[in-house]
């Protein structure tokens, strides 16, 4: 018994001893395995949970897991590392060590980070999406004669440099004690492709479709291509700015056909409440150059609370207004949606 005891002992102590160690310049040492960090912040997972570090104040660190470590000429290293002032030394599993500044880090990647990072960058059309689906329904039967049903949707494609972005809205609205039973059928959908030119900056092209049956419309679609600017580019909040052109078409029921050109405008903003509640926004203005004076707007916004890592709570709102509607409909149409989402992905 006394020999197990002495086996437990030492393999717990040298599981304690195997941890990654980060010191900080004003005497705080933590220690855990080092995750990740992008040469701005240092993301440590410890046993009190995971602790983003100012890569500025760190002092030392040193890994007993081997990391990959990207530097400001392009290389990648790989291996153990340990600080040695201001440097950091990284030691392979065979061959000599390298040396890099701390100011030339970059990147650095745990194994698994490093798996992620790899799928991101090979990986095939079907890989690396995340998103969510969502449902709504409300029924009343007796006295009232109603039924509410919503569905939303959306998808994100995050490659190391592009982006592929779906979405989907719908309500459907029927009561029928009215003359005319349904009282809101509207779908709308799009998709958007993204591809930075610079870190800072990108193209995008863009197709939105809407039908709306109380409006009369049959079909709108909305081509756009421009240029953004990643204003904010963090893990926790991402704000895109946009500006371009689109060319328009409208369908209507009444057989009014509109072909309008006009300019691109708008944001996609996205944030990080903690780990459970993520806020998704974009916003977009089409002024018409074909008939100016006149535009349309679009805005969506989702927020969704994960209860579990595949289930939440979801609410949008998304809104469409348009200065010359046909004649007898109005300008603004607003569906507002509350229900389960369903996520997929890495969460």
């Amino acid at each position: 018994m006394k020999i197990w005891s002495v086996l437990i002992v030492l393999l717990l102590t040298a599981a304690a001893a195997s941890a990654d160690t980060v010191v900080m310049k004003n005497g705080d040492h933590l220690t855990g395995t080092v995750e990740k960090s992008d040469g701005k912040v240092l993301t440590i997972k410890t046993e009190y949970g995971e602790v983003a570090l100012p890569w500025p104040a760190i002092k030392e660190i040193s890994t007993d897991a081997k990391i990959y470590v990207d530097t400001a000429d392009k290389k990648t290293l790989v291996g153990t590392a340990k600080t040695e002032g201001d440097k950091l030394v990284i030691t392979p599993a065979s061959g000599p060590s390298a040396t890099v500044a701390l100011t030339d880090v970059k990147a650095v990647r745990s194994q698994t980070e490093e798996d992620k990072h790899q799928q991101q960058l090979h990986g095939t059309l079907l890989q690396n999406w995340a998103g969510g689906a969502s449902l709504g329904l409300g029924l009343a039967r007796g006295n009232s004669e109603t039924t509410n049903l919503s569905t939303g949707f959306n998808a994100v494609r995050s490659g190391e440099h592009d982006k592929i972005l779906l979405y989907e809205a719908s309500i459907y609205s029927s009561d029928r004690s009215m003359s005319n039973p349904t009282t809101a059928n509207d779908i709308r959908g799009g998709a958007a492709y993204q591809r930075d030119v610079t870190p800072r900056f990108f193209g995008f092209v863009s197709g939105d479709w809407e039908y709306n049956g109380p409006q009369e419309l049959d079909l709108r679609s909305i081509y756009s291509f421009g240029v953004g600017v990643h204003a904010i580019k963090k893990d926790t909040t991402n704000l895109d700015l946009l500006a371009g052109i689109n060319y328009t078409k409208e369908s209507y029921s009444t057989g009014v056909d509109r072909n309008l050109g006009g300019l691109t405008l708008g944001d996609v903003y996205m944030h990080k409440f903690g780990k459970s509640t993520t806020l998704n926004q974009d916003f977009y203005v089409y002024p018409d150059l074909t008939d100016t004076g006149n535009y349309r707007m679009a805005f969506d916004l989702a927020v969704v609370t994960q209860i579990h890592k595949w289930l939440g709570w979801q609410t949008t709102a998304s809104d469409r207004y348009l200065s010359n509607p046909i004649p007898g409909t109005r300008s603004n149409d607003l569906i507002l949606t509350t229900g389960i989402n369903v996520a997929f992905g890495p969460h």
